[in-house]
């Protein structure tokens, strides 16, 4: 599978990442649902078709399955994406440091504040934001940035600094976006203009954009074609759809070669 930069921040993902939080909340998601074997079974599979991009959050609770999936390949191998929702300096370091524990790993590759939906979210969370940048500092993650699931909240990302990763909502029919796909898309240009790395989540629209191979596709093929969106993560239940998937993506690269 092709390899990208993840805009300009010193990180190099596969094109495609497997999401561990469908309908993820409260500690569980369709994926985890799936039970522990199966779903460490799964990202082991996907490991081996090329998928190196590894997207959880606490709320999924999928950091055990992660864990067990890294005693099987090269930590190196694999970029982690986790996220929390605490929002001041102590709860965000507590919640890095048991995030290494959980994954049993020396660091995390990415770490996101989840779930943003104020415009004016970097005044009203600095220590959280001041949080992960220390833990940048001493080397407990690589890189840090949002998830957003309002679209003035997404605007100010693009506007702030601090905001290196963003995971975007983004499809070609607006399903479960916070915006229209133009307005979204010309905020997302803005970002990778800056150098943020920018991957888009809600490509197939939790399954309505992907009734047949077709659809799915084209879903795929759109997202793709966006030079603002540097990978995607889509969330996968088992080997028949992430052989699906990675068909598609390494046939629409090819076709960009």
């Amino acid at each position: 599978m092709e390899i990208v930069a993840l805009g300009k921040i010193g990180l190099d993902v596969s094109r495609l990442s497997i999401g561990t939080g469908s309908n993820g909340w409260n500690g569980r998601s369709n994926q985890t649902d799936l039970g522990f074997e199966a779903l460490r079974d799964l990202l082991l599979f996907a490991h081996e078709n090329g998928i190196t991009f590894w997207d959880s959050a606490d709320q999924y609770g999928s950091h055990p399955h992660i864990k067990e999936a890294l005693k099987h390949v090269p930590r190196s191998s694999v970029t982690i994406t986790t996220k929390t929702v605490s929002r001041t300096r102590e709860e965000v370091e507590a919640d890095v440091k048991r995030f290494l524990k959980e994954i049993d790993s020396d660091y995390v590759d990415i770490v996101l504040l989840h779930c943003l939906t104020q415009v004016d979210w970097p005044a009203r969370y600095p220590d959280a934001m001041e949080a992960l940048t220390r833990c940048k500092e001493q080397g407990l993650i690589r890189a840090h940035g949002v998830s957003c699931h309002d679209f003035g909240a997404f605007q100010t990302s693009a506007m702030t600094d601090w905001v290196e990763v963003v995971l975007a909502r983004i499809n070609h029919s607006g399903v479960q976006m916070d915006a229209s796909p133009p307005d979204v898309i010309r905020t997302m240009e803005q970002m990778a203009f800056v150098g943020k790395g920018i991957y888009g989540m809600k490509v197939l629209g939790m399954g309505k954009l992907a009734k047949d191979a077709e659809s799915q596709r084209d879903a795929i093929e759109f997202v793709m074609g966006l030079p603002c969106v540097h990978a995607m993560t889509i969330g996968m239940t088992s080997r028949a759809e992430v052989e699906a998937n990675v068909k598609v993506v390494n046939d629409l690269s090819e076709q960009s070669m």
